[in-house]
């Protein structure tokens, strides 16, 4: 086998994506319920939103299976069926009043505790399924 040279390491996360079946739905929890500001909706395709220096891509898994149709936007067709994840960062405080934002719009929270190394964690649903957690920052350190 050939030796390989060392791989170049990423240095962030620029976008992360979530499907979905009701872009209207997920516009509305994501940008109206969570706060998140929206930075572009293609019709019935994709909402997008942006998360401090990163960017959520919200996708109808049907419409992103499709090639493309812009040959100056050659993205291959891409898409995933059943719930995903995504962690958000906040902080525990931030998380208290997220709690109470979300159950005052009959949101359930799934599960709340702290991790091994004290980093606090708050996982709830999306409409479509997903799994959206909120956890301080430092979790991984």
């Amino acid at each position: 086998m050939t030796e390989l040279p060392d791989a170049p390491r990423p240095t962030a996360i620029l976008e992360a994506a979530l499907y979905v079946d009701d872009l209207d739905a997920a516009e509305r929890f994501y940008g109206e319920l969570l706060g998140l500001e929206r930075i572009q909706r293609v019709g019935e395709r994709h909402v997008f939103f942006r998360v401090g220096g990163s960017v959520l891509l919200i996708f109808n898994a049907d419409q992103t299976e499709l090639p493309p149709t812009n040959p100056r936007l050659p993205v291959p067709p891409h898409g995933a069926r059943g719930p995903g994840h995504v962690a958000l960062v906040m902080t525990r405080a931030e998380m208290e009043t997220m709690r109470d934002r979300l159950a005052a719009a009959g949101v359930q929270v799934d599960a709340e505790f702290d991790w091994p190394n004290g980093a606090h964690s708050l996982y709830v649903r999306d409409p479509a399924g997903n799994s959206v957690e909120f956890a301080e920052g430092w979790l991984w350190e």
